[in-house]
């Protein structure tokens, strides 16, 4: 029997969400765990995965349809039944002279024709397949097949001794892999890959068959917003209502960090495998003034203040079709190298669209990075129900007016970055603003922490 695909919930509160996206067509083979189709909620936009390995027999709900949770949206033929038993009536069948193409680079299997199998992989023990998948998650095991290796190598340093990202990367790293990063702090891209001499690599279908990028509107065109545009525009316009906004911006001497930055980022990136950005600095000076001065981390519920134990940091990160916060939870427990991989992490799983709905929720305090594409400074919207945001400019080189113990004045060349905090009048007095923003202030020009 085929296997259905279905419509996930993601999350207690989510009752639909919206395909915009299949990455698959009918007749494409699929593995389990492969992304097959991107769905948007109120929530997150995010990547589905394959249910079974197989053939993509039928797609049921096309792109651009909101469907409810659990709704049969495909069906997947499972290896040895024809992809062609049902017909797919979201596209007509290729002609002959033009098959579709699979992932493997040649059409897919088409009832009562005969041809020539590849090889199939040797199977693997049932007992194997469970067991990897008891120590690992979907992505972990999709990277693993990308570069042919075996998780029973890899040594697992997650809880019960699960598998985790960063366990799989640094093994393929250590067998000789190479991984190239882009340089933004705040947002971070998925590392290319380059294959080890003598790691034989599958190539994805994405890969071999790239789409085409949809064309770029023509000026007086009218086109619909994406569900994450009208979510972000509902939430700015009620943030706005909702708070009494007040922004102060605070100039600061960063030459410290910058140098310090300069010193350790080949050192660190070597040790831990992640690259060293300046987000950490930020965050790290932010939660030790959060924890002097905790009704910036606190909301307003009602006629009553919620002071919240933990602060739970968001991090806003620019995606090419929109803006989401994903939170690093329980920040202020965490180590500065603790605190890069939470933001690495976070980073690029909202670029490759894995982020989970509790992975947006739940903030007490938000950072924006305005700066990393060029902005001196922002005065950013307070993402609701925070009451307070701070936004983070672009760090450049100006001369600076230095006085010595003496008192002496001099003017030096200085790399300077502007802060700004937008927060509710309502809940936080300007003195308190200040007061914490000279805290943060203070932190990165005197900072003297360990970074790992």
């Amino acid at each position: 029997m085929p296997t259905d695909i279905i419509m996930p919930q993601m999350g207690e509160s989510i009752v639909e969400g919206t395909i915009t996206k299949w990455l698959k067509k009918p007749g494409d083979k699929v593995q389990r765990d492969e992304p097959l189709f991107e769905i948007s909620t109120d929530k997150v936009d995010a990547e589905i995965p394959a249910p079974a390995s197989g053939v993509l027999q039928e797609i049921k709900v096309t792109e651009g349809t909101t469907v409810g949770v659990n709704t049969v949206v495909g069906t997947i033929a499972v290896d040895g039944e024809s992809a062609a038993t049902k017909p797919a009536p979201a596209k007509p069948a290729p002609k002959a002279a033009e098959p579709a193409q699979s992932s493997a680079g040649v059409p897919p299997a088409v009832a009562g024709a005969s041809r020539p199998r590849p090889e199939p992989e040797a199977p693997r023990p049932a007992a194997q397949e469970e067991a990897e998948e008891a120590r690992s998650s979907p992505l972990v095991r999709k990277i693993a097949r990308e570069h042919g290796i075996s998780l029973s190598q890899v040594s697992g340093t997650g809880l019960g001794g699960r598998i985790t990202k960063q366990d799989i990367m640094q093994f393929i790293e250590s067998q000789g892999s190479q991984s190239a990063h882009v340089g933004t702090d705040a947002v971070v891209r998925p590392a290319e890959r380059s294959e080890a001499p003598g790691v034989p690599v599958q190539p994805t279908a994405a890969a071999q068959t790239p789409r085409p990028p949809a064309p770029a509107p023509y000026p007086g065109d009218l086109v619909p917003m994406t569900n994450m545009r009208k979510l972000i525009a509902k939430h700015m316009i009620e943030s706005r209502r909702t708070s009494a906004h007040v922004h102060c911006m605070y100039e600061v001497d960063f030459t410290r960090i910058v140098n310090l930055r300069a010193r350790h980022k080949s050192g660190f990136e070597q040790r831990h495998g992640v690259r060293l950005t300046y987000m950490p600095f930020f965050v790290r000076a932010a939660i030790i003034a959060l924890q002097q001065w905790p009704i910036i981390n606190a909301n307003i519920e009602g006629d009553n203040i919620r002071y919240h134990r933990s602060i739970n940091l968001g991090i806003a990160v620019a995606l090419d079709w929109g803006l989401i916060v994903p939170v690093l939870k329980n920040a202020g427990d965490l180590n500065f190298l603790g605190l890069q991989r939470g933001i690495t992490d976070l980073g690029e799983r909202a670029r490759t669209k894995k982020l989970r709905p509790e992975d947006v929720e739940g903030s007490t305090f938000t950072i924006t990075n305005p700066g990393q594409f060029g902005a001196v400074f922002g005065l950013p919207i307070i993402n609701q129900p925070n009451s307070a945001i701070m936004g983070v400019g672009g760090i450049t080189k100006q001369p600076l007016v230095i006085s010595d113990k003496e008192g002496n004045d001099s003017i030096a060349i200085r790399s300077v970055v502007h802060l700004t905090l937008g927060y509710d009048h309502r809940l936080i007095d300007g003195a308190v603003a200040d007061q914490f923003m000279a805290q943060v202030k203070k932190n990165l020009q005197t900072w003297s922490e360990e970074i790992g």
